[in-house]
């Protein structure tokens, strides 16, 4: 304070004023701080039978289930032994906050470096659970804890949902894309931070139908990977094509200058937020036309195990039930589901 007293420009008070003004930059006109919360509302959508049917397979689901019994409809994780890093800008924007969930890769509930600043000038709610890294159990815990930050999030504070976000890192960005593609009536874009997988796999199945053309028309997806990240490029790409290949188009790409597997500087996060929020809506005449390709392609599926029934094929037709379960996910059923049970 002495020192800045004695500072010929900032005479009377001046250096103060110059201080608030100063502040006021950096943050873009908001205060935050960030803290560590305790949540204690329970949601369905976090239970083992919400997780099965948005994420798993039908027939891959309904084994689920089976095993679980009366555990399908209870919570995964105790929220009273749970903490998260939560960081909510004041005030509050006009028109509500954002809110980005994060799923790290570490275990520590902390926010990315710089990235408070771009958060608290965009008015986005951040919350990232600790305990969350890649050793955790993916179902068992790092979705699990994702949703239950957003649905307590959503509940204590006026976020448009319009504009719920989730996001991650490396490790952690695998999980996010699972979770935009297993929850678009929550998230309505996703930014995949240096690691992605293909959808339409035995590891990352399609949602039912409803889902799926929701995550096709509403969900923004931003993929954001350093340009000498070159793994996680290249995995991009593959995850890239299977969307175009599921119909979905609303995708923004950006290799950032220079950077190798290291997560998103504060400047990329913020040039992400603004794809986010600005998202395109989808050519309906492709989209159709992409839709109508993929039936024509499951009804073909669908006849060849109808032909293998008939001829007593049992074991072939199981095979391939198998195969089309693991490709089409939710886009199948029910007709999957009530095949398998002719099986």
């Amino acid at each position: 304070m002495r020192s800045a007293q004695r500072t010929d420009g900032l005479r009377g008070g001046g250096w103060m004023m110059a201080l608030v003004a100063l502040l006021a930059w950096a943050s873009g006109g908001a205060r935050a701080e960030s803290s560590l919360a305790t949540f204690a509302e329970y949601a369905a959508e976090a239970t083992p039978a919400a997780l099965a049917h948005r994420l798993l397979s039908p027939l891959a689901g309904a084994r689920e289930l089976a095993a679980a019994g009366a555990g399908a409809t209870a919570p995964l994780v105790d929220l009273s032994a749970e903490r998260f890093v939560l960081r909510v800008p004041s005030p509050a924007p006009e028109h509500g906050y954002a809110l980005l969930v994060f799923v790290p890769p570490w275990q520590e509930a902390r926010i990315p470096p710089g990235w408070d600043r771009v958060l608290d000038r965009s008015g986005v709610i951040f919350v990232s659970a600790a305990r969350s890294g890649n050793d955790e159990s993916p179902r068992g815990r790092r979705i699990p804890l994702a949703l239950l930050a957003a649905h307590n999030v959503l509940k204590r504070y006026p976020v448009d949902p319009a504009r719920v976000y989730i996001a991650g890192f490396s490790g952690g960005s695998r999980i996010a894309l699972r979770l935009a593609l297993g929850y678009p009536d929550l998230f309505s874009g996703v930014i995949l931070n240096a690691g992605s997988d293909a959808i339409g796999t035995s590891e990352l199945p399609l949602p039912p139908a409803v889902l799926m053309a929701r995550f096709q028309t509403s969900t923004r997806v931003v993929f954001l990977t350093g340009e000498r990240d070159v793994e996680h490029l290249n995995e991009d790409q593959l995850s890239l094509r299977s969307l175009h290949r599921w119909c979905v188009e609303n995708i923004d790409t950006y290799a950032e200058p220079r950077l190798g597997h290291l997560v998103a500087s504060p400047a990329s996060l913020e040039r992400a937020l603004r794809s986010l929020s600005a998202p395109r809506a989808p050519d309906e005449r492709r989209l159709a036309q992409c839709r109508g390709e993929i039936e024509v392609e499951l009804e073909r599926r669908f006849a060849d195990i109808e032909a293998l029934l008939e001829a007593g094929e049992r074991a072939r037709a199981r095979a391939a039930l198998a195969k089309l379960d693991a490709a089409y996910g939710g886009l199948a059923a029910p007709r999957s589901v009530e095949l398998q049970g002719r099986l």
